[in-house]
């Protein structure tokens, strides 16, 4: 947070001296408006380059451990953890069966087959199971 708060001050200023030395330098005629303009473009574009970089497109780092040997001692068949990923990821019964081109009634088995083998009621439920065994 340090660092962020130490960057934008820097920033502005930058941006602050920027703005004085133009105007100084257009007061004392020795400047062209149109190139104190250009200027301060140059100077706002490399500006929010650099934010666009540092900020905008972190790359998540997925640290998950995936508990393999958890996954087989629950016997959590292969197609039954792409379902249990699925629904990870907010995807309705339909949607999962267009995923993974199966009918919607395979898709409910493989989710009740789940519930059995998580011991959960719910798909929710499932879900906060398998995310404190680290299986997703």
């Amino acid at each position: 947070m340090k660092k962020t708060i130490l960057v934008f001050s820097g920033l502005i200023l930058g941006l602050v001296l920027l703005f004085q030395l133009s105007a100084y330098f257009i007061h004392s005629g020795s400047l062209n408006t149109e190139i104190v303009i250009a200027i301060i473009a140059v100077v706002f574009f490399i500006i929010g380059s650099y934010i666009n970089k540092k900020s905008l497109h972190k790359q998540q780092v997925n640290t998950k451990v995936i508990n393999h040997k958890k996954i087989k001692d629950l016997e959590i068949t292969s197609r039954e953890y792409e379902v249990l990923q699925a629904i990870s990821e907010g995807l309705s019964n339909k949607e999962i069966g267009d995923k993974l081109y199966l009918s919607e009634s395979t898709i409910k088995t493989h989710v009740s087959n789940l519930l059995l083998k998580l011991n959960a009621k719910r798909r929710t439920q499932a879900l906060q199971i398998a995310k404190s065994l680290q299986i997703i």
